[in-house]
């Protein structure tokens, strides 16, 4: 009698599931700023709940005194679908031919091995897509594989997106004016959230003409100075993070391409994205569960991995899926910059 291997336990929906989940990541910035805090629910589909003017200041009053009346404001609920993302592999007996003694410990680690070269795989697929959507929530577009929308914030929120023109093809463009104008858009739509500061992912040409720029010139040289010796006289990458203005600009150049071979670039030439950071509840990364039987009613992981032997036991087809919606809860923090001057109305 043959005997599957891939019948064991540790080839299961659940095993496989948790391998993947703590495989590395290794594509995705934003993943490392940490900037979208994951959480699974139970449900396809969430609902994002604005009360307005929740946050307001409460006066002090002597003990034993009546409170102030809690107004409640407006309310309005706005449903979103999580997108669906699944991917199928194979794996074909070729790639672990040459063992023969099931149940011995080798053939099960190299079982095992080539299963992980498959989930690895996988998950870097994911990782760099994920990338994608949390770029798409930060420029307040959450967009498809393929450029379509996925959702537009702005329009969900009723909001008029807030852009600044830099103008940094113009010499005497005053550069920490235009900073402080994203700054203070930033700081007014708070609304009493907390924030560390200001951060802007940035286009290359975008990141080169700001430090080129007479106004921002001497103070980035000043800077690079300071870092040289800070690193031990060893010159940093300036474009890992550069503050002027009250804000840290980094140049972003991630780009990926789709399942058609056309690249795209997760931030367009000319273009900067402004944000805040440290804040409480301004992001998240929202996960639904798979659609498997096992899987209903349970929360939400980043992938979900699962894998069945075709009838005729000519190869084990694997399939892996994500159910992630990236999103910014607050698309009024967000301000969108551009090398540009403002074009005439």
């Amino acid at each position: 009698m043959i005997i599957n291997p891939f019948a064991q336990d540790a080839f299961n929906m659940m095993s496989l599931t948790q391998a993947i989940n703590l495989l590395p990541t290794k594509y995705g910035r934003l993943n490392q700023m940490n900037l979208f805090p994951e959480k699974g629910v139970r449900t396809r589909t969430i609902a994002v709940e604005e009360v307005n003017g929740v946050l307001t200041l409460l006066p002090t009053a002597p003990v034993g005194s009546v409170g102030v009346s809690n107004k409640m404001g407006k309310r309005k609920v706005r449903p979103f679908s999580i997108p669906h993302i699944p991917m199928d592999d194979v794996i074909l007996p070729s790639e672990y031919e040459g063992i023969r003694e099931f149940g011995s410990e080798t053939e099960l680690k190299t079982l095992a091995s080539v299963m992980n070269d498959h989930l690895q795989t996988a998950k870097d697929k994911f990782d760099i897509t994920l990338e994608y959507l949390r770029m798409g929530a930060l420029k307040g577009v959450i967009m498809d594989a393929d450029g379509s929308v996925l959702y537009n914030l702005y329009n969900e929120f009723e909001i008029t997106q807030k852009v600044v023109y830099f103008d940094l093809e113009t010499d005497d463009t005053d550069v920490l004016a235009k900073c402080k104008e994203v700054v203070r858009h930033i700081e007014d739509n708070l609304k009493g959230e907390v924030y560390s500061g200001v951060y802007c992912l940035c286009s290359a040409d975008f990141f080169d003409a700001l430090i080129a720029h007479g106004s921002v010139s001497q103070y980035y040289t000043n800077w690079s100075n300071a870092a040289i010796i800070a690193n031990n006289g060893q010159y940093p990458d300036p474009r890992k993070g550069f503050t002027f203005g009250g804000i840290t600009f980094e140049e972003y150049r991630a780009s990926a391409p789709d399942k058609d071979g056309v690249t795209r670039q997760f931030i367009t030439d000319n273009e900067a994205h402004f944000f805040p950071v440290g804040t409480m509840s301004a992001f998240a990364t929202i996960y639904a569960p798979a659609d498997f039987i096992e899987t209903v009613n349970t929360l939400g992981k980043p992938l979900y991995a699962k894998q069945v032997p075709e009838p005729m036991g000519r190869r084990v087809d694997l399939h892996v899926q994500s159910n992630p919606l990236p999103i910014c809860y607050r698309p009024g923090l967000l301000v969108k910059g551009s090398k540009k001057a403002e074009p005439e109305s």
